[in-house]
């Protein structure tokens, strides 16, 4: 062929490969988001029947959410952990290496270049001649390119796009988890605080007892049982009270390692439980999946479990490869672009498998099977998102009933401890009527304290549960259909 003595075939061959690659299209299925839970269409949560509206003092899914809980110290340990959190660390960096992936995956639109350069000297002698010292020369351009005629680098560019969507999501979920971790410890370590000042108040009262009734024994009023009655009342509530210093402790340890610290380098003071309760505005179900970053990186990995079906599938298919390379070589080291010396050449080849023992009709039901096993998840993850708000609406309603019946039963069993010890004191009752109305008092301020803790616990699960104010919407977005694609995708991961 004449043509292929011109340079121009070259341009000409590229041309034709370029346009064969855009307009060729993907081979496997186009993505469909798996069908959700039946119960995501419903109008409301099955729990939320008797759900407060919303109020001034309710969560704002623009505002960072834990301050809704109306703490300056909360708001800066949170922030803190926010950006020295070691599990937030490791997700950023996850998420850097994928949007590293798709950057290489996109790289294989684009030819290889490749620069070759060498020189020589050499002495060479033919009998009966003289011997001879010669100079040699080469250099040369080397492209190679294989068009994407059956979509398998599209496909491989769209699995990697969506793994790294999803390792974004991955990254709000651990944003989220560190946060409500904070939030619940600091808020169970108040808690605590509280408990500590009713043990202080106890303690007080249950000396004063033991004097009186210690007063009462030397006067012959009472027995020496009465008096080790009193006595071992005092000490089984000093005993709770170390028990509740070493709860306090433990949080505050875990408080530290959340924001990057060793224990022994945070501490907190003791201070009042002065947080409000903040109202969680749940919505409807159908916009839980937009609002959970694990519900939304389990789709994304089911998008990119399709697109290695089709990446599978275009291993059946020839591939094309074009090469092209030109260059000078010659003699000597001064006329190294010469006229005489110039060489190029030109090549294309076509490769198929036309037999491998099954394995790539083999790769293709793999690919299927984890695309299946990727759809189950992400609807076992809905499943498990729904329940989250259903177990903490629940929990939210009938705690609050709870605490209510709870606080009636301190006030009277606050009661019942003044009379007996006024009784006890007239000499009309046992000392024994006095420590079973002071343990009940004791137990059931306890449980106050403790139905407030696990109160704000649901509340912060419920926060969590729907997402604490993230969407979907904030995922970057990434056209992995053509190679314009990369450029945006390259600023966008800066």
């Amino acid at each position: 062929m004449p043509g292929l003595h011109r340079p121009e075939f070259l341009s000409r061959l590229l041309c034709l490969a370029l346009a064969a690659s855009l307009t060729a299209c993907a081979v496997g299925p186009d993505y469909q988001r798996p069908a959700p839970p039946e119960g995501a269409a419903a109008p409301s949560y099955n729990e939320g029947g008797n759900w407060k509206a919303a109020t001034p003092s309710s969560v704002d899914p623009t505002q960072p959410w834990w301050t809704a809980f109306g703490d300056p110290r909360l708001d800066a340990l949170v922030a803190e952990a926010n950006a020295a959190n070691q599990d937030i660390r490791i997700a950023e960096a996850q998420y850097r290496e994928a949007q590293a992936l798709v950057q290489n995956a996109q790289a294989a639109w684009y030819p290889t270049v490749g620069v070759n350069v060498a020189g020589s000297r050499a002495r060479s002698r033919s009998a009966p001649g003289p011997t001879t010292l010669g100079n040699g020369h080469a250099w040369s351009l080397n492209a190679a390119w294989e068009p994407d005629l059956w979509g398998r680098v599209r496909r491989a560019v769209e699995g990697a796009s969506d793994t790294a969507q999803a390792s974004e999501a991955d990254l709000a979920a651990a944003h989220l988890t560190v946060q409500a971790a904070v939030v619940n410890d600091y808020i169970q370590l108040r808690v605590a605080d509280a408990q500590q000042k009713l043990y202080e108040r106890t303690l007080e009262a249950y000396r004063k007892s033991l004097q009186i009734t210690q007063s009462q024994y030397r006067a012959g009023i009472v027995t020496r049982g009465d008096v080790a009655l009193a006595n071992t009342t005092l000490q089984d509530a000093q005993a709770q009270a170390i028990d509740t210093d070493l709860t306090r402790r433990q949080l505050e340890h875990a408080i530290a390692v959340l924001l990057g610290k060793t224990p022994s380098q945070f501490s907190l003071p003791p201070d009042a439980l002065a947080l409000r309760l903040p109202q969680v505005p749940v919505g409807v179900p159908s916009e839980l999946l937009e609002r959970r970053p694990d519900i939304a990186g389990a789709e994304r990995r089911a998008a990119s479990a399709n697109a290695g079906i089709g990446f599978a599938q275009s291993a059946s298919y020839p591939t094309l490869a074009l090469t092209a390379s030109g260059g000078f070589s010659g003699a000597g080291l001064v006329s190294w672009a010469a006229a005489p010396d110039k060489v190029w050449a030109l090549g294309a080849a076509v490769a198929g498998t036309l037999f491998d023992g099954g394995q790539r009709s083999a790769q293709v039901a793999q690919a299927r099977a984890a695309f299946d096993a990727s759809a189950a998840q992400y609807r076992k993850t809905v499943l498990a998102g729904f329940q989250e708000v259903e177990d903490n609406l629940a929990a939210l309603d009938l705690l609050a009933r709870e605490r209510e019946a709870q606080d009636q039963a301190v006030s009277s069993a606050r009661d019942a401890e003044r009379v007996s010890l006024s009784q006890y004191r007239a000499g009309t009752t046992t000392y024994l009527s006095v420590v079973t109305a002071q343990a009940l008092a004791l137990t059931n301020e306890r449980s106050s304290l403790e139905l407030q803790g696990r109160q704000f616990a649901a509340s912060v699960a419920l926060v969590k549960a729907v997402g604490g104010g993230w969407n979907a919407d904030q995922l970057q977005t990434r056209d992995a259909a053509s190679p314009q694609a990369t450029d945006k995708t390259a600023s966008a991961g800066k």
